[in-house]
């Protein structure tokens, strides 16, 4: 059978280094996983023990497609407690992770043909749906004194009709702050671009709070996700912000494309909200692993890298070391017992050079990841 043009994107490489990883475990070894950006936690448990009540009470049927009203109602005061934020519950749409707002968005932003600028590196699948939806991805290359994120000059003269942003962004876990997020609303405003701001990683800081699009205008989109900070990465949970009129339009989308996000998944995710002191626990974690990454990789050869301020994940120029990332990769996986993500996947014009390591498992699996890494760089020769 034909297949469309639209049919026609890129495999997502992580989920290539997910299956040798896996082959590897299969056949015996012990993998330290570092390429993945999934929580080595499960969900929380006032989640499960929700969920496990209400499936004895309800047959957990059909939503409204924008979601329960409990859940909306809750996430809208998240804006208040995090941000300082009064948002209007009517405005927040539940989603099938943050996977299904990126489609919900773009098929209500943009036409066939409209060009939407995203940073890149930046997260591969922004570029992979853009294309399947017929649009056009513009890269836009981040420098490093910008900390690898977008600035208003980078835009100038690019005729897009939207802007997408992250913040902490992945691969890279750097942030805006609110000056450099109010440019970038300023700029793309300036040439009649809609202003999307994905913000799944937020509550994974370290130094500093990420500031939110909605701190500075309702005229954007703000897409987040129950799957990085509630550990909920299976559960296909998300949510966005839109401006009021947008509201039945997003509406009549999400009604035929999904009908609604599965109501298991929302009960837990209600429930996760609750569990702070589960959640924060889970984030010492990380902000440990987050302490020996900073002194673990460079002592393992790996020191230029972006100033992780969130997320879990840190991103390492390697151009000195290899001019392909994902031979390297590969290298790395099969002598080190280490998975680790190619650049390619977020840069594909000089991701070559770069790879993303993770640090959202277990401590223990950190320390003995980078002593591997450093023992293979030793046997490499890159070490003294």
């Amino acid at each position: 059978m034909r297949n469309s043009t639209r049919s026609g994107v890129d495999p997502f490489i992580v989920m290539d280094v997910m299956e040798a990883a896996r082959k590897a475990e299969e056949a015996g070894r012990h993998i330290i996983h570092m390429e993945v950006g999934q929580p080595g936690t499960g969900a929380p448990k006032g989640a499960t023990e929700a969920l496990a009540k209400a499936m004895q009470d309800s047959p957990l049927g059909y939503t409204v497609a924008l979601g329960m009203p409990a859940l909306r109602q809750r996430i809208a005061q998240l804006y208040g407690e995090w941000y300082n934020v009064d948002l209007d519950p009517n405005r927040v749409v539940v989603t099938p992770g943050s996977s299904g707002a990126f489609l919900l968005a773009f098929t209500a932003l943009f036409d066939s043909g409209d060009r939407v600028g995203i940073g890149a590196p930046g997260y591969p699948s922004y570029r992979q749906i853009l294309k399947a939806l017929g649009l056009v991805p513009v890269d836009l290359p981040t420098a490093p004194e910008n900390r690898l994120q977008p600035v208003p000059a980078d835009i100038a003269g690019l005729d897009l009709q939207g802007l997408m942003v992250a913040s902490p962004a992945n691969p890279t876990g750097t942030m805006l702050n609110h000056a450099a997020m109010g440019a970038l609303i300023e700029a793309a405003q300036g040439q009649g671009a809609s202003f999307i701001s994905d913000e799944i990683y937020h509550g994974l800081e370290y130094e500093a709070k990420a500031v939110t699009a909605l701190e500075l205008t309702d005229e954007c989109y703000v897409i987040n996700s129950f799957s990085k900070y509630f550990s909920m990465t299976g559960w296909r949970v998300g949510w966005m912000v839109v401006p009021e009129d947008q509201v039945r339009v997003v509406e009549r989308i999400a009604q035929n494309m999904f009908i609604c996000t599965p109501h298991a998944s929302q009960v837990a995710a209600l429930a996760a909200m609750e569990c702070e002191d589960e959640l924060q626990a889970n984030l010492d974690v990380y902000r440990q692993n987050r302490a020996l990454m900073l002194e673990g990789l460079p002592k393992a050869g790996f020191a230029n890298i972006a100033p992780p301020d969130g997320a879990f994940y840190v991103y390492a120029d390697v151009s000195d070391l290899t001019d392909d990332s994902r031979a390297f990769a590969a290298e790395i996986l099969d002598k080190a017992g280490v998975a680790v993500t190619p650049g390619l996947d977020f840069d594909p014009e000089r991701g070559h050079g770069t790879l993303r390591f993770s640090y959202a498992r277990s401590t223990s699996d950190i320390r003995e990841g980078l002593d591997r890494l450093r023992i293979f760089m030793t046997e490499r020769g890159n070490l003294g």
